[in-house]
Order: C-alpha cells, then structure tokens, then sequence
C-alpha cells in the first residue's frame, strides 16, 4: 500500500516541488507565446489582454481558493493515512466547484459591461475586453474541475500527474491560438477574439484530460469517490469554512492587480503594453517559487496531521532557501539579458527601451517575493485561513495606497509604479513570519 505520508526533506521537496514547476511553467509558456501573438496584433491588444488576463484570472483564483481549502483537507487525511475521508473531500468539493463556476459564469456576464465601463477611458478597450470575457468565461467550469483534481494529486503525492494535463491545454491552446488569431489553415482570421476561443477549446481538454487520468490510473478503485456520491452538507459547510477566506483572500490580491492595470491603462497604451510584458515576465519566473509555495501549503498540513508538528518551521525554512536560491538565477539571468527577452514580446524598440527600468524593479521583487510567497502558504498550510485573509487584506489595502498615490494621483514613471510590488509582498513577508513564529497555528483542527 502506498504511504501518504511525507517527510520534512529536501528530497521529498524537490520530487513534490518538481513535477508541480512542470505543470505551472507549461501554460505560463502558453501565456508566453499568447503574449507574443498579441504583440504582434499591436500595442492596444497586448494592453486589453492585460486588462481581461487579469479580470479571469480572478475567476479562476476563486476556483484556485476552494480547490486549496479541499487541498488543505485531503492532506491533512493523508497524513492520517484515512483515504474514504479523501474520498469523501473530494466528491463534495468537486460538487462545490461546479455550483461555483456555473454561478460565476452568470455574475460575470452580468458585472463585466458594469466594471469596465466604470473603470476604462478608452472606448476600444472597453468593446474588446468585453467581448473577449463573453467568450473566454465558458471555459472555467472545466478549468475548476481541473484544478481540483490538481488538488487532489497533489494531495495524495501523486503531484508528477499535473504534467501531462498541463502538456495537454497548453499544446492546444498554442496551437489554436496561432490557428484563430491569424487565420491558418482555412480558418477565418479573428484576432483578439480567436485567443478567446483557444483558452476555452484548452480549458475543455484540460479538465477531460486530468478527469481521464483518474479513471486510467484506477485511482476510483482506491479512493471509492462514488461511495459519496452526494451532497454532504456538513462535509460541504467544513470545506467552505477552510476555503472561503482563501476564496476571499485570491480576490482581494488579485483584484489589487486588476484596480493596478485599470489605473495603469489611465497612463496610455504604451505603459499598459509595457505592463502586461512585465505580468507575464513575473509569472514566468515565480514558476519555481509557486510551485514550492504549494509544495510548502500541503507537507505543512501533512506534517500536521501526522502530529509532528514541531518539524513545520523547519520544513519552511527549508523550502524558503530552495525558492530563494531558484529565484537568485533567474534575476541573474533577466538583468543580464533584458533587451533580449523583451524583443520576444515586441519589435518596438521604444517600448523595449520604456519597460526595462521596471523589468528591473519586478526582478529585484521576485527576491522578496520568493519568501513571502512560501511562508505565506506555509500558513495556508496550518489550516488558519482567516488570518491569511487578515494578513491578504492588510497587504493589498497598503498596496493599493501606494499605487491610488503613485500611479493615479501622481502619474509616476512606469518603474515607480510596479515598486507596489515591494510594498505588497514585504509586507506579507513580515505578517507570515511573525505568526509562523508565534506558534498560534498548533492544535488547529480541520
């Protein structure tokens, strides 16, 4: 029988941390080369994408958060070696997830028209980001159902089997991209519009194809999930007391980023062009650091729950040097050759010349950011998601000072601008560090 417990080593970091880098870098590439696709189209396209990117990556955050809390749980019984209460998690969070999406399909379709005529000056980029979410919303039921079999991998140590999902989606979306953007292959060419329908057509197949890999590993016979095939609402009241204020927490950090790419597109389209370059230079290389982050957030809660928990800071500290040291090389690497990974975005050399300055600033970020990020999940882990939430409202509230000063009163240069992230995530830094150290979080039942 396969044990499911996991040890504080730098050997079971790596082979859970890794084939997690493996499956976020794959659609981050994805996210990459549409990027590229936009910068081709021109500067107003690579903006709105910004702006719409952003706007869905709140939906999907949503999803992230209470496929996390079921995360949390299905860990915590993996420490326990109790694999019906894994199963029993998981049909109930599965469940939740659909309800969630579906909901949250027809608020955005309602909320969208709203949001962004408030917040956007430019007629243009009004018409185009609401266009693009009509149609890019129908793929987040399957991207929900996706993720929380992403969960459940992970959950379980089975982490390598994210890969072939992520391989999957991203080949696709590339693929259609490249199809539906520029009109190949006797397709009409439809621009902005066709990205939107290769993320939903990748989306769809993303989450067939980790429901597929359930089925193919016969991992229904070892955790019997239609054992449970029903809406356990104490099970289900457990699983939202643990995920929403994660839920809440991915909205307000992402939705600061949103209000930030709103003020920023009040600057003009070159700045916002520049600024979706810098989001998707920052999500390449905090890879390795999320992945380690979510590594962190389920051997903590393991840890825990095989009543071990005096090994937690230890195991924090542990992986915090190994995203400190992944994210060393990377900074390295940008500084030294930042003309020539932005030329991949743009041929503009005015633009190129305009985003170096903050390339500069997010990389220095990154630094502080690979230590907040895996101490912050390292309480995620300890099961106490309302002080997450406290400590996720304190640091977007300061964040936003800074950028309502910075950007919308003062109209600082671009560089100035992205210094919010110091802000941000230093003072998660400090907020996770001294509760870890507090030793509040032992004896937390979930």
């Amino acid at each position: 029988m396969e044990k499911l417990s996991v040890t504080a080593t730098n050997k079971d970091i790596i082979k859970l941390a890794l084939p997690i880098s493996v499956a976020l870098l794959i659609p981050q590439l994805s996210f990459f080369t549409n990027n590229i696709f936009m910068g081709m189209l021109g500067q107003r396209e690579l903006g709105v994408s910004g702006i719409t990117g952003v706007f869905y990556l709140i939906l999907s955050m949503i999803g992230y958060g209470l496929s996390s809390g079921v995360q949390i749980q299905m860990a915590r019984r993996a420490g326990e070696e109790n694999k019906k209460g894994i199963a029993e998690t998981f049909m109930n969070g599965a469940m939740l997830s659909l309800m969630f999406s579906l909901g949250l399909m027809l608020l955005t379709m309602w909320f969208v028209p709203l949001l962004f005529g408030f917040s956007l000056d430019s007629n243009e980029n009004f018409e185009l980001s609401v266009t693009f979410i009509y149609i890019r919303v129908w793929g987040l039921p399957f991207l929900m159902m996706a993720q929380l079999f992403n969960a459940f991998y992970i959950a379980i140590g089975r982490s390598r089997l994210l890969i072939y999902g992520s391989v999957a989606a991203t080949v696709l979306n590339i693929v259609f991209d490249y199809v539906l953007i520029f009109g190949k292959f006797g397709f009409p060419a439809m621009g902005f519009k066709g990205a939107g329908i290769a993320s939903v057509i990748a989306e769809v197949f993303y989450g067939l194809t980790m429901i597929g890999i359930f089925f193919s590993h016969k991992l229904h016979k070892e955790y019997t999930i239609f054992d449970h095939f029903y809406f356990d609402v104490a099970q289900s009241l457990q699983t939202l007391k643990v995920s929403a204020p994660l839920i809440v927490q991915f909205m307000f950090s992402i939705g600061g980023w949103l209000i930030f790419f709103f003020f920023i597109e009040h600057l003009g389209q070159q700045s916002l062009a520049a600024s979706q370059m810098l989001r998707s230079i920052f999500g390449l290389v905090g890879v390795g650091t999320w992945a380690l982050a979510t590594t962190c957030n389920s051997m903590v809660s393991n840890i825990i729950g095989q009543g071990k928990p005096k090994q937690v800071m230890g195991l924090i500290i542990k992986i915090s040097k190994l995203s400190l040291i992944y994210s060393a090389i990377l900074s390295v690497l940008l500084l030294l050759f930042s003309s020539g990974f932005l030329s991949l975005y743009s041929n503009d050399e005015s633009l190129i010349l305009f985003t170096i300055p903050s390339l500069r600033v997010i990389v220095l970020a990154t630094l502080i950011m690979s230590l907040s990020t895996v101490a912050f999940n390292g309480v995620v882990g300890t099961g106490n998601t309302v002080i997450n939430l406290t400590m996720e409202i304190t640091c977007v509230c300061l964040y936003l000072v800074y950028c309502y000063f910075v950007i919308q009163v003062w109209h600082s240069e671009l560089y100035l601008c992205w210094g919010s992230e110091f802000v941000y995530w230093t003072f998660l830094l400090i907020g996770s560090a001294l509760y870890l150290r507090s030793g509040k979080w032992k004896g937390k039942v979930i």
